[in-house]
């Protein structure tokens, strides 16, 4: 179709602007009126007759082709009565030319009524040669808000034209024919006048001394009876700074005076939230009241016994999820009394749907046991309060929704505009105006300035340090003497931050390591010095309130559509609320600085309190897999009556133009749903994850696998199309690469041309991950590799960025390691042990396994060959320690030798006992026994694995082959020692049959053994396979005192096989 694309540009052909075409054959072209319009539904053949020259007619098709033009699709959805979504979708129907066409392609796009009077929406965007490129793997999207206005216009038009090309525009029409605007939101609820409550109210001595404060104040005073007198659910929703965690601690001390038996459960959608309320909770509930508290995170994952113990359980939404997948069987769960949900508002955002479905599981939960639970939702003031009481089961007097104006602190904001089409020089021409705004506003009290980006907290720090010298005054927000500050220079780490700390300000971001982000903050919240420089998270994450709070920039850079796009408003808002101190202030003061066209949105909605939507709809898959596994779910009807239970299902009601349904009649209501549920079943049938039989839905070992690693349905399905009975080391780490998980590790500007070169050190080529150097998954390879060989990373954000893929990684490939166990692949099974083994210990599989001791550098096993006559970990075993250490002498100091001596004692010896009956009838059940002997005592329950960037229980896999297949797996964990029964099935046919069994860790190279056991099967025999007999000869016992096989040989690797399991491991 052709584009709506204007006739000219101004009296001359638009193909003029390419320079190509001669003179003659565009006055041609403009006498017959054959403009682009035209020349796109002609052939070539059509074109060169009408101009007289066959070959120009080729040339011009060409450049035809080559003229930009972008298709646009819009979706709309309406978030208030008076704001609306719009989700732009790109096409780019041209051909790209780095000739004409260069690396990138400016656009303007505009919203505008039907009179082209009013602009509601402009901005500008640049199309980049690989999101051309990439347009169909990676569709090109953008997402805006604009104003509407009763009696709703017939429609808007979105226009985009380009910034270099003249007559390349196209026109979308906005329809608002079908749009339903959701209902009107009740008032919000008033700060009574009411005399503050004094802490005596609580009448417990003991309770009293957890707070540092006199009176509570006027919100705390009007939630006091409901939240400390009944058990209410409640929903608070205040702006940040208003005491709303005060609020949650008076339902715990409920908890705690009425029904101590019980647990909480605080959930945070930040595990620097959680750091927080584990930091002030410590010495407020585990010192004074002796109550036992649990982070439940992804850096720390405590034991059952441990969760079983605890009286409060602090976590994030994703952990407790998994947790309260298996709630029948984990009595921990239906022990829980009271949920408390900080940032309920985050329903909407991208991690939104976890806690959804937690909040509805946990009111499930309830239904069905005799423990009711109690949830209290704290959030910012929200529009449409009353959708999340009717979800959250409120009733009675616990919706209490203020204004976004009820501070203890008012606020002052100021909100300023600046112009300029790129992000990097307009965020250049607001540093002066942010050196004046704390000057102005903030001359001798602390001040918070919010950016975008790692890189922005040092450019911006460093121009702040500018201006002040300019004013002859550098040092103006440093509040600490010379030999105060030298004594923590030192210990800095981050080159940066030392050089800007001597001038009073501090950087504040995740690519800082812990020490230095702990001191900047301890020195910032003691006003040592005066301006903090930090990324957004800062707000969500850290409780350090300032009088001023400068919020530079409203956008940031997404990977994911390769452009800047603005942050919710919600983080705005909490940046906010940063502003004002309750102790030292009586006005908080707020500085925005934004792009020029955004003023007038920020002025408009920054005080409209917006709704909660819910953004379930997208990840229904693996939550419905979770729920059929769980037995949740067991038929189509089951599905839709647990969609009923969501906030996603309110909302469709009330908002049903939000999520794509026409009208909200109960047909087109229960026909929505039916077709939702059917397309989500269908696709989890698809990916091998469930069975529908007719209505019935069964669950199947990927989907069982899948939920229980807490994996993507799509990441089973590609395990299994690329699985395999021989996949080897390199193959495996393609496959923990492409998994959907990884399809939010950022790739930041210009990070692909760091990962070219990071390509060029690794040892195998991403060739055949794709070769694209933007993408994601190639990135979390080349990460990968450069851990196992110990690259020098070039950039601080590729540190935070392995973390992140290290993490994820230890789940994938455990359960990479159980569809291949029960496919009965032997080869692959012990292939990603391995790979496990290389991610926790930082070396390639074929290194020498003395590197995974620090000490030991490649420079060294020289000199423990020559000397020593080791090339392995269990030959170091083999030498009295008093030998080892008078030898090492030679190379080390005593303290080096002391700290090798300790490593070296982390790593366990173990002794194995093998036990199988000899005999055994054919088809039998054979009880094969594997003790587990640890050589002294565990010195720690976590594995020794320094360069692996958080703590790990270590644990064995016990593996029993048969030939190529592989015939039982059970995973196991143990102090001192332990004993594990396999049960294996005689094969069919009489003979003597060998079995290898494998002791696997999951944490070291190196110590891994195997063991050989023989069985004859007859047809008849006299011995019970389940009576083990006396003797050592009779028993077919192997055993060791030292472990004699260091690693599996390559050969030994090359296994093939095919096979069915019966799972055994505990884990599952």
């Amino acid at each position: 179709m052709a584009p709506a694309i204007t006739m000219a540009v101004g009296n001359h052909h638009e193909l003029t602007q390419f320079n190509l075409l001669p003179v003659e054959i565009l006055r041609k072209l403009e006498a017959k009126n054959l403009w682009l319009e035209e020349l796109y539904e002609m052939d070539s053949r059509e074109i060169g007759s009408l101009v007289g020259h066959p070959y120009m007619g080729m040339e011009i098709k060409k450049l035809c082709k080559m003229f930009p033009y972008i298709d646009m699709t819009a979706t709309i959805q309406p978030i208030t009565r008076t704001i609306l979504k719009v989700h732009l979708d790109l096409d780019p129907q041209f051909q790209w030319s780095d000739r004409f066409h260069g690396s990138v392609e400016p656009w303007w796009i505009w919203v505008e009524d039907t009179d082209n009077i009013h602009i509601y929406h402009s901005e500008y965007f640049l199309l980049q040669k690989q999101q051309w490129k990439n347009k169909r793997k990676e569709p090109i999207s953008l997402t805006f808000t604009i104003p509407i206005f009763e009696p709703l216009p017939s429609q808007y038009y979105i226009r985009m034209v380009s910034d270099r090309w003249l007559g390349a525009q196209t026109i979308l029409p906005l329809s608002f024919k079908n749009l339903i605007l959701p209902h009107q939101y009740p008032p919000n609820t008033d700060l009574l006048n009411l005399i503050p409550l004094p802490l005596s109210a609580l009448h417990n001595d003991k309770f009293e001394s957890l707070f540092s404060f006199p009176f509570f104040n006027p919100i705390q005073t009007q939630v006091f009876h409901v939240c400390y007198h009944t058990g209410h659910n409640v929903l608070l929703g205040a702006p940040t700074g208003s005491g709303k965690t005060v609020a949650a601690e008076l339902a715990m001390l409920q908890i705690f005076r009425d029904t101590p038996h019980l647990k909480v459960v605080y959930i945070a959608p930040l595990k620097a939230l959680v750091r927080e309320r584990m930091k002030d909770w410590h010495e407020k509930f585990e010192v004074k009241l002796g109550k036992k508290l649990v982070e439940l995170t992804g850096d720390f994952t405590p034991n059952i016994k441990a969760l079983q113990m605890a009286d409060i359980v602090t976590t994030t939404p994703e952990k407790w999820d998994g947790i309260s997948r298996n709630w029948k069987t984990r009595s921990y769960v239906q022990s829980v009394g009271l949920v408390i949900i900080d940032e309920i508002h985050l329903l909407g955002e991208e991690r939104g749907p976890v806690l959804e479905v937690i909040v509805s599981r946990m009111r499930y939960i309830s239904s069905q046991t005799d423990n009711p639970v109690r949830i209290i939702g704290l959030s910012t003031a929200i529009a449409n309060a009353q959708d999340l009481v009717d979800w959250l089961g409120i009733e009675g007097p616990g919706l209490y929704n203020f204004r976004p104006s009820v501070r203890p602190v008012p606020l002052e904001v100021h909100i300023d505009g600046y112009p300029g089409k790129h992000y990097c020089p307009r965020m250049a021409t607001m540093n002066k105006p942010t050196y004046a705004s704390i000057v102005d506003h903030s001359l001798n009290k602390p001040a918070l300035v919010f950016v975008s980006s790692r890189r922005q907290t040092r450019l911006t720090a460093l121009d702040l340090i500018s201006f002040a010298s300019m004013d002859e005054n550098p040092r103006q927000w440093l509040h600490m003497s010379q030999p105060e500050l030298d004594t923590f220079l030192p210990k800095i780490k981050d080159a940066n931050l030392k050089h800007v700390l001597p001038f009073g300000i501090g950087l504040h971001h995740a690519g800082l390591c812990d020490t230095d982000r702990q001191l900047v903050e301890d020195l910032f919240c003691k006003v040592k010095i005066q301006v903090l420089v930090s990324t957004a998270t800062l707000a969500w994450g850290v409780n350090l309130p300032a009088h001023l709070v400068v919020i530079k920039g409203t956008e940031y850079y997404d990977a994911k559509t390769k452009g800047y796009i603005d942050f919710p408003v919600t983080d705005v808002l909490q940046m906010m609320g940063r502003a004002g101190r309750p102790q030292f202030d009586t006005l908080g003061k707020v500085v925005i600085l934004v792009e020029e066209s955004k003023k007038n949105f920020y002025q408009k909605f920054l005080y409209e309190p917006f709704p909660v939507e819910s953004s379930l709809a997208g990840v229904l898959h693996d939550h419905f897999n979770a729920e059929i596994v769980a037995g949740t779910i067991t038929t189509k009807q089951d599905a839709v009556d647990y969609l009923t239970w969501t906030y996603y299902f309110r909302r469709l009601i009330r908002n049903p133009s939000y999520y794509g349904l026409e009208d909200a009649s109960s047909d087109s209501l229960n026909k929505f749903l039916s077709n939702s549920v059917d397309d989500t079943i269908r696709d989890l049938e698809y990916a091998s994850c469930v069975q529908s039989d007719g209505n019935n839905l069964v669950p199947l070992t990927l989907g069982r696998i899948g939920s229980f690693y807490y994996l993507r349905y799509t990441t089973m399905s590609m395990f299994r199309d690329s699985l395999g009975p021989s996949c080897d080391i390199r193959t495996l780490l393609d496959i923990l690469c492409k998994v959907t998980e990884y399809d939010e590790l950022p790739v930041r500007h210009n990070e692909d041309k760091i990962n070219a070169q990071l390509a060029e050190e690794v040892p195998w080529a991403v060739d055949q991950m794709g070769g694209r150097m933007e993408d994601p998954h190639t990135k979390a390879n080349l990460l990968l590799q450069a851990h196992f060989s110990n690259i020098a990373l070039p950039i601080t954000d590729y540190i935070t960025d392995t973390k992140s893929v290290l993490d994820q990684a230890v789940r994938i490939i455990q359960a990479i390691v159980d569809v291949a166990a029960d496919k009965g692949w032997l080869s692959t099974s012990l292939n990603a042990m391995h790979l496990l083994e290389m991610i926790m210990q930082g070396v390639w599989f074929t290194d020498n396994t003395l590197l995974s001791l620090p000490s030991i550098t490649r420079d060294k096993l020289s000199w423990f060959h020559d000397e020593l006559g080791v090339e392995s970990i269990p030959e170091l075993f083999e030498i009295p320690n008093s030998e080892l250490r008078t030898k090492l002498q030679a190379i080390w100091s005593e303290a080096q030798i002391q700290k090798f001596m300790k490593d070296l004692s982390r790593i366990p010896q173990v002794d194995v006992n093998v036990q199988c009956p000899p005999a055994a009838e054919i088809g039998a059940e054979v009880p094969l026994k594997v003790t587990l002997t640890r050589q002294g005592k565990q010195p720690s329950p976590f594995a020794f694995a320094p360069r692996f960037p958080k703590i790990k229980q270590e644990a064995w896999w016990l593996v029993v082959g048969l030939g190529e297949e592989l015939i039982a797996l059970r995973r196991v964990t143990f102090a001192t020692n332990t004993t594990a029964s396999l049960l294996i099935v005689a094969p069919p046919e009489p003979g003597k049959y060998t079995y290898t069994v494998y002791i696997m860790s999951d944490s070291y190279i190196g110590i891994n053994q195997q063991y050989e056991v023989s069985i004859d099967t007859t047809t008849t025999t006299s011995s019970s396979p389940t009576t083990p007999p006396t003797s050592s000869e009779s028993s077919n016992t192997t055993s060791t005192t030292t472990p004699t096989t260091t690693q599996l040989t390559p050969d030994q690797l090359e296994l093939f096989g095919d096979g069915q399991i019966e799972f055994q491991n505990e884990d599952l």
